[in-house]
């Protein structure tokens, strides 16, 4: 095994098969980050969502996928050219993926990559005994996905954050009041009550006790543009408060609390979730 995988495997503490599953794929999405950076890749776009969370702002869930919004629109983007710099660099810590860029099917704002690895192989190498393995098909693949926005939102800010592991690089990512616009965005404007997300949930809990500071210039420019919103004023915080106690009225606890188990370091916290924890959670909210 790479010595700096086995650090940054190490720190997890692995006690489950379940948890060095997270804990691979959050190593190869930090891998995947400085591929990105060498590619020059943060110079077009910015990290954002749960991912840009857990990695750079140490929030307590894992997370699946990756979200990138590029900094201006650009309908011909493609996430192709970094693809060879995203294996080099995986490759180059010892694991071997395939990187495979999804073709549109339908115009879209939305352009997404697949990072993929067999879990079996990936697993041993980074050295979980094989004992551990008999219950996973040896032709399950590990996969990441990779989502940039090219038409996003305006009113955003970004910053660059560095990362120490497994070598010092930088990320530029959206500061904390646009992420938080984000991620109210999905907890309001999702389509379909089936798709609530658990996860969604989960980080509304975490920004009103830690970052409760959201950039409503963006979210209201997110959701004017998802058609969300239509009303001739402004976004107001009261407004907002209110989208987001119709929101908590609708939700189904149970079904987001399962959703999100499996991502949680500690799921005794779950056992709070309940409307009103949701509603004092939405109160914490404020303008930045």
């Amino acid at each position: 095994m790479n010595d700096a995988v086995k650090r940054m495997l190490d720190a997890y503490h692995c006690q489950s098969l379940d948890q060095r599953l997270n804990a691979l794929r959050e190593i190869l999405q930090a891998l995947a980050l400085l591929g990105l950076w060498r590619g020059k890749f943060f110079e077009r776009a910015a990290f954002y969502g749960g991912a840009a969370l857990r990695l750079l702002h140490g929030l307590d869930r894992f997370s699946e996928d990756m979200d990138f919004s590029l900094l201006a629109p650009d309908p011909g983007f493609s996430l192709k050219p970094y693809g060879d710099a995203l294996r080099r660099e995986l490759g180059a810590f010892g694991f071997e993926v395939e990187f495979a860029a999804k073709e549109k099917t339908r115009p879209g704002a939305i352009e997404s990559a697949f990072i993929k690895a067999n879990t079996v192989r990936q697993l041993l190498l980074v050295g979980v005994d094989p004992g551990e393995l008999l219950g996973i098909h040896h032709g399950q693949t590990l996969k990441i996905k990779l989502e940039v926005d090219v038409d996003p939102p305006g009113g955003f800010n970004t910053e660059s954050r560095y990362l120490f592991s497994p070598i010092p690089h930088a990320v530029r990512v959206y500061s904390l009041p646009d992420l938080f616009a984000g991620k109210l965005h999905a907890v309001l404007c999702r389509k379909w009550q089936s798709s609530q997300k658990g996860r969604d949930w989960y980080d509304l809990a975490w920004y009103a006790g830690r970052h409760p500071q959201v950039n409503l210039r963006h979210l209201e420019s997110r959701m004017r543009q998802s058609g969300n919103y239509t009303a001739s004023e402004p976004l107001s915080i009261e407004s907002l408060r209110d989208l987001l106690r119709e929101a908590v009225e609708r939700l189904d606890v149970d079904k987001v609390r399962s959703d999100v188990q499996a991502f949680v370091l500690d799921s005794r916290v779950l056992e709070l979730w309940s409307r009103d924890f949701f509603l004092q959670a939405a109160a914490q909210v404020t303008p930045a």
